[in-house]
């Protein structure tokens, strides 16, 4: 692949994984977007073997975002959940460093008291 037509692929799913945090519940917004933007910019000089598996698993969330969001504009009232549950053969592949990084977000997405004071536009 061209390094230009790579930049771009990698550019299109960087902004469509931010487009579909719009239909996320506004806490869990504000914290997608910025762990996307820090993987993003963390692995900009990232090996090509590892380049190959991030892009691959930021696809998977990506279409599992988007099946989520789909269904929720399906469904009149209720509550929508969003996320999926990581197999354990999958969990068990990680490095040291992905587990704290997974605990760390878990523990920032379920918090009682949000960390951001967003409020959503009442129009």
């Amino acid at each position: 692949m061209a390094a230009s037509a790579h930049v771009s692929t990698i550019r299109s799913l960087y902004k469509r994984i931010l487009v579909l945090h719009r239909f996320l519940p506004i806490h869990l917004r504000a914290l997608g977007d910025q762990y996307v933007k820090e993987e993003f910019r963390r692995h900009k000089s990232a090996a090509p073997d590892e380049v190959k598996s991030f892009l691959t698993e930021w696809e998977n969330y990506k279409n599992t975002l988007q099946a989520q969001v789909l269904e929720s504009a399906g469904r009149q009232r209720g509550a929508v959940t969003f996320g999926a549950d990581l197999p354990e053969e999958t969990l068990s592949q990680f490095q040291d460093e992905q587990i704290g990084q997974l605990y760390e977000l878990m523990l920032e997405s379920t918090k009682p008291s949000k960390q951001f004071n967003i409020h959503e536009d009442s129009r």
